[in-house]
């Protein structure tokens, strides 16, 4: 006669609550369809029915009641929740700061208006007054004449960082 092996309800306990903690957090092991059912959770168990029915039904009950209290908000659901939350949170805070930088720019854009204002007025009160000779576009320092003195544009300033205002030796005095 072979004598039967002794059960270690402990080990037994430890396997059903493992196999039910699987699916509930979405990564059920040897589950096919990954549904929360006592037979999904007996499989990933690998216990006999008998068994977990005999001397664990507590721990089936338990199961089930999670699974059901799942169901009512999912966990799934619930991340997405909280990253819809998050989402949300960062959606105002770039609206408040876009508001912010539209208010900036209609400052600007106010300033810029009155400084172009100020620009024209000055260019026209130094034309009236005589002191500014007009200088075309291209000048050719060949053909001007001894007594010209070159004169900087004051209707179209050089663009910023592109061109350069080169001298000639008679312009530099020397």
């Amino acid at each position: 006669m072979t004598s039967r092996r002794s059960r270690d309800l402990e080990a037994e306990r430890a396997a059903l609550r493992a196999a039910a903690d699987r699916p509930l957090a979405g990564t059920p092991l040897r589950s096919a369809s990954g549904r929360l059912t006592a037979s999904e959770l007996l499989h990933g168990s690998g216990l006999r029915r008998d068994v977990v029915y005999g001397d664990h039904k507590e721990l089936i009950e338990e199961f089930q009641a999670r699974a059901k209290a799942q169901h009512c908000t999912p966990a799934a659901m619930q991340e997405l929740a909280e990253q819809n939350a998050q989402l949300k949170d960062r959606l105002d805070n770039a609206t408040k700061a876009l508001a912010h930088e539209r208010k900036t720019s209609a400052a600007l854009r106010r300033i810029i208006a009155e400084l172009d204002l100020e620009l024209h007025h000055a260019q026209e009160h130094l034309e009236q007054s005589g002191n500014v000779t007009r200088v075309s576009r291209r000048r050719d320092v060949r053909h001007r004449v001894d007594d010209q003195v070159p004169r900087f544009n004051l209707k179209r300033p050089p663009r910023m960082g592109c061109s350069r205002v080169r001298l000639t030796r008679r312009d530099r005095g020397g």
